[in-house]
């Protein structure tokens, strides 16, 4: 499924141009869904945190029980020789990629023994600095790690994120504000979360239900680095009803301010615009 324009593929040892197929209908990844990803950002020539990224497919595959072919340092070096071919000012979504090909005599266990590994670069925009979204609940929950592979960027993951995501856009709204097990609210269905409250941010602790991302952590560090104390902790939906500002953290656009939470609405504040501007500051000097 391409999202973007203008793909390139990296697959089997060498650079294709356009949306090359990767996948035979046996693969273990095609219909037992041992599959993992990871995202990064290419954007006026700056890849920030690509190394980290890199890492952490690998981190995924091992949590998926598949064996990673190829270092952090080799996937960031292909990385660069794949975006050579761009301009230096087209935004790039990063896409590296494992799956399973084989599994054991039950089938269900993939094999180690052979993984396939591929990179996807395709054009995607940066979104607009005004661009914000709007969220509302959902009756779908972030699963936990003794009945989903919660510690791993998976494919079999997004299906309930799907949902989620559909369940918001049937009632007007931009995203869903998700909660884990307990109740407590985990991450948007599309994104870490961030809320300012009397000029202090605050964000859900990591709790075993929802990845906390790269993006995320950057933000934390440079937030306090400028002096802005930053809690992560547990936080309700009223909670959110009483901030300040809410932001969304993610990969493809770094900083997403929301404008609504239900019937609440917020106007992006101060330190949603602060925390973009740190961001882009770090990563130009990186």
């Amino acid at each position: 499924m391409a999202v973007g324009t203008n793909i390139r593929t990296y697959f089997e040892g060498k650079w294709h141009e356009g949306d090359t197929p990767i996948m035979r209908a046996a693969d273990h990844g095609a219909w037992l869904g041992s599959t993992v990803f990871d995202g990064a950002r290419a954007v006026n020539g700056l890849v920030p945190d690509l190394d980290k990224h890199c890492a952490r497919v690998n981190a995924s595959a091992k949590a998926l029980m598949l064996r990673p072919t190829v270092t952090t340092e080799q996937m960031v070096e292909i990385v660069h020789e794949g975006l050579s071919a761009y301009a230096k000012e087209t935004p790039i979504y990063i896409r590296p990629m494992y799956w399973g090909i084989d599994g054991d005599p039950s089938a269900i266990v993939p094999d180690p023994g052979e993984t396939g590994f591929a990179i996807c670069l395709e054009e995607i925009p940066m979104a607009p600095e005004t661009a914000a979204t709007t969220l509302t609940r959902t009756r779908f929950r972030r699963p936990v790690l003794e009945n989903a592979v919660v510690n791993a960027k998976a494919g079999a993951l997004y299906p309930n994120n799907a949902r989620m995501l559909a369940e918001a856009k049937s009632k007007g709204f931009g995203n869903a504000l998700v909660a884990d097990a307990m109740g407590n609210v985990a991450e948007t269905a599309t994104a870490n979360v961030f809320m300012a409250k009397d000029g202090e941010v605050f964000t859900p602790i990591p709790n075993g239900t929802f990845l906390a991302g790269i993006t995320r952590a950057r933000h934390i560090e440079n937030l306090r680095a400028d002096g802005v104390t930053v809690h992560e902790g547990v936080l309700s939906f009223e909670d959110f009803h009483d901030a300040d500002e809410i932001f969304l953290s993610g990969n493809l656009q770094k900083v997403t301010p929301v404008s609504a939470f239900d019937d609440t609405r917020y106007q992006i504040g101060p330190i949603t615009r602060r925390a973009r501007d740190l961001y882009w500051d770090w990563a130009a000097s990186a």
